[in-house]
């Protein structure tokens, strides 16, 4: 499987319900480095997975509403406890819809899987990988 990876970043303030989340449940920031994975089984006639430069440019409109965000006060979430695990499905799903859209070009829509990894820190990551 041949995979190329694009990378941005986005900070957020959020909170969680529920005692799981111990101090985690009053509001707080962070900053999430963000991986995005485009995996295919064969390389298209460039012998490329996908453009860079296009998939740079998705991973960051994926991205561009979370930006500076208290994500507690996004709709779309509806309550959800924004984890980093939720957080690299809706990245996921974004991109997904962006391939199918032709954003990423023609060749990408035979990319076979996307996986999204947030890095909370240089100790803890978490992600999101979903097929195509």
């Amino acid at each position: 499987m041949f995979s190329v990876t694009v990378r941005d970043h986005v900070m957020v303030a959020h909170s969680f319900r529920g005692e799981v989340f111990g101090p985690a449940q009053a509001l707080h920031g962070a900053t999430f480095v963000v991986d995005a994975t485009f995996r295919r089984p064969e390389l298209d006639a460039d012998n490329i997975v996908v453009d860079i430069g296009l998939a740079t440019t998705a991973l960051g409109s994926a991205l561009e509403d979370l930006r500076y965000r208290n994500l507690d006060e996004v709709e779309a979430f509806g309550g959800e406890n924004t984890t980093t695990e939720f957080l690299a499905r809706v990245i996921a799903d974004r991109l997904a819809a962006a391939i199918h859209g032709g954003e990423l070009g023609e060749g990408a829509k035979a990319i076979a899987t996307i996986a999204v990894e947030l890095h909370e820190s240089h100790v803890a990551r978490a992600g999101y990988e979903r097929a195509l």
